[in-house]
């Protein structure tokens, strides 16, 4: 085994939430599980706390905020469907949105969902708006009011395509029981996390476990697996040994925060026999963000973004380091992304191009594997990867090698997820690694994001057609017309793909490892949760 491989060997795949089943009170302790005790209960081992699991604030782990909430709408496979709204209509002019409720739907506290509940939620979240500048809807309400008791209507400033897709998101326009605010607002936080979804949260020791108990009330049905208990444990070898033992028998992998588990690993599981692995379409793009605006930085030299781009081999990086899990990605959306399926020149992997293009840019190798330089600067610049992830970790290695080998010097720094997310929004970076949305959220919340400065303004505001950038960007969300979005799209796309201010490298998927005999396994529009609801054991 090489040595890149076996330094991921207990993590290629990112944020991975371990569920388990045992039968009965000693299941869990035994080495060898009764395969004839078909477990009733989920034991989810997860290398991070569930935190606060207010909706309207961003801390939570997004796969417990699902389980506990729910939005108006659901966004799907086959585009957005009812959910707590049955039903809505849309203005002429695109401005006013009226939703018609759900009847007999309760919190889990037993207080009822209403228009009334429903306008509370909009106005707290409204209230904290500078927090959800993020997402563009935030910034075009004007108002909701209350028609009568299952009716409600939502005003905005000016039409916004994606309305109903922010609507769907996990956070923040979900639910939460007007009886669990503080002082009429949940921006300070909530004495009770009463939502309206399939399951209730019982029990949180922080850092420790929570418990997930059935909503035996839900107006969708109640769910068949009962109780869903997830515990932190360490990642890597402990999750694995668990799987083994028995202790725990799920694996569901997100693309977030630490790895868990490895690719290796997840096939020993199955190949075992007692295992099935179970993935999603492709979900997401991870690639490298280059600070197009950082003075002094050779990144501001498109030719140098186009050299590293075709200096980085993502079949290897698929194929070693990612264990074929995540197949090569060539443009920043996969083309199964709305909008995305737009002609672009793919960029190959050539060394020799990456050289030529830095030759005729002025940056010169004065000897054999020597630092280019050009007037005197050498072509130097630091990517910045999660501590918490040694899949980035193997990947920056990789790249930081084959870099050298067209002149590139590349300095390695591993920080904590929030460091680089503030590198990102106040522009002190050179490279670093980050992912598109997903599907859920895109092309609209990455592509908004570009004009956001905690996200990827100083990403993209360096590249000479900024100006123009923005201005189809802004366009395009306004936009009622589905050919004219089509064509903004594909502009919008086509300009950062030439100015190669993101540089793909591999599609991401989600991956569960789960026992043969649990079925209903499914997906959603997103990475970071799974609909448990619609899971059982066979026979149960």
């Amino acid at each position: 085994m090489n040595r890149a491989k076996a330094s991921w060997l207990w993590g290629a795949v990112l944020s991975l939430v371990l569920l388990a089943g045992c039968g009965s009170e000693n299941a869990a302790q035994t080495t060898e599980p009764d395969q004839n005790q078909k477990p009733a209960e989920l034991v989810m081992a997860t290398s991070k706390d569930i935190k606060d699991m207010n909706p309207h604030l961003y801390t939570g782990a997004m796969y417990a905020q699902g389980m506990v909430y729910e939005s108006l709408v659901e966004n799907t496979e086959e585009g957005i469907k009812p959910l707590l709204a049955e039903s809505w209509e849309i203005s002429k002019d695109g401005k006013v949105y009226t939703f018609h409720l759900r009847k007999n739907v309760k919190f889990h506290d037993g207080e009822p969902f209403n228009a009334e509940a429903v306008k509370k939620n909009i106005e707290a979240v409204q209230s904290n708006a500078s927090k959800h500048s993020w997402i563009k809807l935030s910034t075009k309400i004007k108002s909701c009011n209350v028609l009568d008791e299952h009716t409600v209507e939502l005003v905005l400033s000016e039409p916004y395509y994606p309305t109903l897709v922010e609507l769907s998101m996990t956070r923040p326009y979900v639910f939460v029981s007007p009886k669990s605010f503080i002082d009429g607002e949940t921006k300070n936080g909530i004495n009770g996390y009463n939502g309206t979804g399939p399951y209730k949260l019982t029990e949180h020791k922080e850092e420790q476990f929570a418990v997930f108990e059935a909503n035996e009330q839900y107006w969708g049905g109640a769910p068949k697996i009962k109780k869903i208990t997830a515990k932190v444990l360490p990642a890597g070898e402990t999750t694995y040994l668990a799987l083994q033992k028995g202790e725990v028998n799920f694996v569901f992998t997100d693309d977030r925060g630490a790895n868990s588990l490895d690719v290796e690993a997840m096939n020993q599981l199955e190949q075992s026999g007692k295992y099935q692995i179970v993935r999603s379409q492709p979900m997401n793009t991870s690639f490298l963000a280059v600070n197009s605006s950082k003075a002094g930085s050779p990144v501001q030299d498109r030719a140098v973004r186009e050299a590293i781009w075709h200096a980085v081999d993502r079949e290897t990086i698929s194929k070693q380091i990612l264990g074929g899990t995540e197949p090569p990605a060539h443009t920043l959306f996969s083309s199964n992304v709305n909008y995305a399926n737009v002609e672009l020149t793919k960029r190959e992997y050539d060394p020799e191009k990456a050289k030529q293009l830095l030759e005729q840019a002025g940056w010169v190798q004065e000897q054999e594997n020597a630092v280019r330089k050009k007037n005197g600067a050498p072509l130097s610049m630091k990517l910045y990867y999660d501590v918490n992830s040694s899949a980035q970790k193997t990947q920056a290695e990789w790249m930081q090698d084959q870099l050298a080998k067209i002149g590139l010097q590349l300095e390695l720094v591993g920080e904590e997820s929030s460091s680089i997310a503030n590198r990102r929004a106040s522009g002190d970076y050179d490279l670093l690694f980050n992912q598109t949305w997903g599907l859920a959220y895109d092309p609209q919340s990455t592509i908004a994001a570009f004009t956001s400065k905690s996200s990827y303004y100083h990403t993209t505001s360096g590249i000479a057609r900024a100006d123009e950038l923005y201005k189809k960007i802004e366009d395009v969300m306004v936009s009622t017309d589905e050919q004219a979005r089509k064509s903004l799209y594909a502009d919008i796309l086509t300009i950062v793909h030439e100015e190669a201010v993101f540089v793909p490298l591999t599609n991401g998927s989600v991956t569960i490892v789960a026992p043969k005999d649990l079925q209903g396994i499914s997906f959603k529009q997103t990475q970071y949760e799974l609909p448990f609801e619609r899971m059982n054991f066979a026979g149960k």
